[in-house]
């Protein structure tokens, strides 16, 4: 019996990225395959950012190719690789302020392109029921009229998430989306990002080793622009080279 191939929706190929002589990304190989749900860590100046912003096209790699759906990325603009289906969401939350939560995800749901049609046009009822349903999804719906301005951090960031999930994008990339956040929040964006997966290809970058052990997927370690190991996250913690490079940058609390 055959088995058949799935062609990773993510590969990065021997990816380098070079500042002035200082290499940020070195020989970088990594895969996610659909539905895929990835935990990213590594000591600070491990490339971790730099591993974002090739992605998305915000810098464009000095050797080494990009590939989405088994096509190339690299010399794609950033709103065009948007559009492909890849969503990022930064560390420090995006979202409208002055605007309510059902606001913010009514405009990341309509399709209209003017300015117009955005504020003032009105929604059909699938994309009105799709709003509804991920209020629910990130527990938003008793606070979906205030403005989001007065929501607290977690909840700021369950907002953005849900706004980039409002796009459909196959790739969800996120960027240690639980600094700041109370122990309760952390534990629910988890869960939130655990459900996401599946439907979703989602990739997390994140510090809080907590957080990475409730996530319960597996974990990349990046060190000095290249993958250092890979593996479940007991497997990365007992393994010597991680615990050398943790040590060696001072990181052992945060590690352990």
């Amino acid at each position: 019996m055959t088995t058949a191939v799935t062609t990773p929706l993510l590969e990065l190929r021997g990816v380098s990225v070079s500042f002035d002589g200082f290499w940020a990304l070195n020989d970088l190989n990594l895969k996610l395959a659909p539905g895929d749900l990835r935990a990213v860590i590594g000591p600070n100046g491990a490339g971790k950012t730099t591993f974002l912003d090739v992605i998305t096209g915000k810098v464009r790699p000095t050797k080494g190719d990009v590939l989405f759906r088994g096509r190339s990325l690299v010399g794609t603009s950033e709103h065009r690789i948007a559009r492909l289906g890849i969503g990022r969401k930064f560390q420090t939350p995006r979202v409208y302020q002055n605007l309510t939560p059902r606001r913010n995800l009514e405009l990341a749901v309509s399709r209209r392109r003017g300015p117009f049609d955005l504020l003032f046009g009105r929604l059909d009822s699938t994309a009105r029921d799709k709003v509804q349903h991920l209020l629910g999804v990130v527990g938003l719906e008793p606070h979906a009229q205030r403005q989001a301005g007065s929501l607290s951090h977690g909840q700021k960031q369950w907002l953005e998430i849900a706004m980039l999930v409002a796009q459909d994008p196959q790739l969800l990339l996120v960027d240690e989306p639980v600094a700041g956040l109370t122990d309760e929040e952390t534990e629910r964006t988890a869960d939130l990002l655990k459900q996401l997966s599946g439907e979703h290809t989602v990739l997390v970058i994140e510090h809080d080793m907590e957080f990475i052990r409730d996530l319960q997927s597996p974990v990349t370690v990046l060190h000095e622009g290249h993958v250092l190991c890979e593996g479940s996250m007991d497997e990365v913690q007992s393994d010597p080279r991680v615990i050398e490079v943790y040590l060696g940058n001072e990181n052992e609390g945060e590690f352990r």
